[in-house]
């Protein structure tokens, strides 16, 4: 996929994790954790927003440098099974805007299925590489911004294309590109 232009309407699923059930059709698509316990649905219609995310915590959380997200309206994303194989860990004290976020992990392979932010009320922050269908990953769910490059490790020099960067959050420092 990398070395080309993604086609949306061929979907790819890649030999990742042990689930062999992702889906995408029909404006929907799925997310799973890397064992196959958890799964999500979500609409494409209802995403709000796709960014790659520099901050600590989100380098902290993922164990890379950067997470690729995106949010998506709370009324277009459902559980399709593990939502009781869920573990929350909430904290406040190092989020910028100082509002709890709530981390939703899988249980049993710890993946991070996605983020509740008290500031952000009616959408979850779901990671970009749980969804299943990686065509999506090219096309739909490609990042459009970018926030807290004040964050960024010096080796990576951003996103290309991304329509917005935002130094910090809530900085009001922001670049339209």
């Amino acid at each position: 996929m990398a070395s080309g232009t993604a086609d949306e309407s061929k979907p790819y699923f890649p030999l990742a994790g042990l689930a062999r059930d992702g889906w995408s059709k029909d404006g929907k698509a799925t997310a799973t954790c890397f064992c196959g316990t958890v799964q999500l649905i979500f609409s494409l219609d209802g995403v709000v927003n796709t960014f790659v995310c520099n901050c600590a915590d989100c380098r902290k959380i993922t164990a890379s440098m950067f997470a690729s997200n995106f949010t998506v309206k709370d009324t277009h994303f459902e559980h399709a099974r593990g939502k009781d194989r869920l573990k929350t860990f909430s904290q406040s004290q190092t989020i910028a805007s100082g509002k709890a976020m709530t981390n939703y992990f899988c249980e049993n392979c710890g993946t991070l299925m996605y983020r509740v932010g008290e500031r952000f009320p009616g959408v979850s922050i779901l990671r970009i590489g749980t969804v299943d269908d990686f065509s999506l990953h090219e096309t739909r769910l490609r990042p459009r911004q970018e926030h807290f490059t004040k964050d960024r490790v010096c080796w990576f020099t951003g996103v290309q294309g991304v329509e917005e960067t935002f130094e910090a959050q809530g900085s009001g420092k922001r670049q339209k590109l």
